[in-house]
């Protein structure tokens, strides 16, 4: 019998290599292994839920054949699918919750480079299949625990026009604005130039064609030096927003009318300032990464900030938990349950900034004049194998707490002061650690990445040059 590799069952989706590029590692997903794994998430969606599952994928060059593996395997369990095609992974979470359906599935990687591909599953409602669920889904497929059954076979095209009709009777654009996007070549290119149209925007688009090589750059808003033509292009002034996403949908990132690049965490705090103005008191979930400054000014507004662990799950779980409205997190991932759903959608973020800035005359630089001003590094990842990083975190957190206030809801975040911090965890998706940081001054950062710098290399199995070209951005 086929094994699957235990390791790419991750905290909130399954993710593995696909296919093999020039380089030595092994293959994870192929039609073999996602046959198995839609066996065993079709058992698992229907012993909990029922048997009707939607299920999408992006433009990569493995997903075609993963997805009518993946489908196979639903199908012989007794599962009703209905494959709505191409789908940005929020399209599929609406999709689940338009169609009423049991589950769903979208196969994607989202932002990793295209050898990775991966399963992103969700449950009645778009919530998360995730965490121990996940390593329930991958007993059943150790155990051969399979249902047996007639599944059905539908295919559905009209979803994304469906969406867009929603999102017009949610989302009032006042005045037409000027929009350039950048689609990384992932398949927000297929639908984020006619979404913006739809409301009248006037719409430059940069790398919008769909190609799972990624020629042009890393599919990946969170930094800005993927967006580097965008920016070239918003520096002429003639745009009002710019707007990247990931290869998946589910992230973005935003540029003002000058070009000036904004962190997803500051993003998420403008958006809560203008939800605070419906919502007082609203509570507005962040994640472990954001900036100081993010919980300062929700509270300043009148908002109740919560803290979370960085994950498309822990984030979504975390807001029900708490009745939150708006959540977000560093890596673009943007949650919404004023007047929707809950889940993460990259297309309704751009949306209500666009809304946002429309009703007013001001342009997007404006709302962020008021933010203090502090010196934060973007994401810093430092390879560690799956089967280290936890311990190597641990052995981390247990250093600095000796010294310092740690949170250790997600690794550890050392607080070096009231505004000055510094934290380490575990990648979810990849064999990494990621790293942030953020002072008052660039003299101080760089204090602090050396004393984090100093814990590393007591592991030798870290590579602490990262130090040599981390800095502000």
């Amino acid at each position: 019998m086929t094994s699957v590799n235990p390791l790419i069952f991750r905290a909130y989706d399954i993710r593995g290599i696909a296919h093999k590029p020039a380089c030595d590692k092994p293959v994870d997903l192929n039609p073999e292994t996602a046959e198995l794994i839609g066996k065993g998430a079709g058992t698992y969606v229907l012993t909990h839920h029922g048997p009707s599952i939607v299920v999408g994928g992006d433009n990569r060059l493995s997903t075609p054949e993963i997805k009518n593996a993946y489908i196979n395997g639903l199908m012989s369990t007794g599962c009703k699918v209905i494959d709505i095609g191409h789908a940005t992974s929020p399209m599929l979470y609406w999709a689940t919750c338009f169609l009423k359906t049991d589950g769903g599935t979208n196969i994607t990687a989202s932002h990793n480079s295209k050898e990775y591909n991966g399963i992103k599953l969700v449950g009645p409602m778009a919530h998360a299949i995730c965490g121990d669920q996940l390593q329930d889904v991958y007993n059943i497929i150790q155990e051969g625990a399979f249902k047996e059954g007639e599944g059905t076979y539908e295919k559905r095209d009209d979803i994304f026009e469906q969406y867009v009709n929603e999102m017009k009777g949610r989302i009032n654009v006042k005045r037409p604005l000027k929009v350039a996007v950048d689609c990384g070549n992932g398949i927000a290119g297929k639908f984020a130039g006619d979404l913006f149209r739809a409301f009248g925007c006037d719409v430059t688009e940069l790398y919008c064609e769909l190609d799972g090589n990624f020629p042009n750059h890393e599919a990946n808003p969170e930094y800005k030096k993927n967006l580097l033509d965008l920016a070239a292009l918003m520096e002429k002034g003639e745009h009002d927003i710019g707007i990247g996403f990931d290869g998946d949908g589910d992230r973005i990132g935003i540029m003002d009318e000058q070009g000036n690049y904004y962190s997803a965490d500051l993003h998420v705090l403008v958006l809560a300032q203008d939800l605070l103005s419906r919502h007082a008191d609203a509570k507005i979930v962040f994640d472990v990464k954001a900036s100081q400054v993010v919980p300062n000014l929700i509270r300043a507004a009148g908002g109740d900030p919560i803290m979370a662990k960085t994950g498309h799950s822990f984030i979504e779980e975390a807001m029900h938990k708490n009745h939150a409205l708006l959540g977000g997190e560093v890596s673009g991932h943007i949650f919404f349950a004023e007047d929707y759903y809950g889940f993460d959608d990259a297309f309704l973020a751009a949306l209500r900034t666009i809304e946002m800035i429309a009703k007013s005359d001001q342009p997007l630089s404006s709302y962020f004049k008021d933010i203090p001003k502090t010196y934060a590094t973007p994401e810093i990842k430092v390879p560690c194998p799956d089967d280290q990083k936890f311990a190597v975190v641990d052995a981390l957190r247990d250093h600095f707490e000796k010294s310092y206030t740690c949170i250790t809801l997600d690794g550890v975040r050392v607080q070096f002061d009231n505004d000055t911090w510094g934290i380490v965890r575990c990648s979810n998706t990849t064999p990494n650690l990621t790293m942030r940081f953020e002072a008052l001054s660039p003299e101080r950062l760089a204090e602090v990445m050396d004393i984090m710098v100093d814990a590393m290399k007591l592991h030798p199995i870290l590579d602490t040059s990262w130090r040599e070209t981390a800095a502000a951005r």
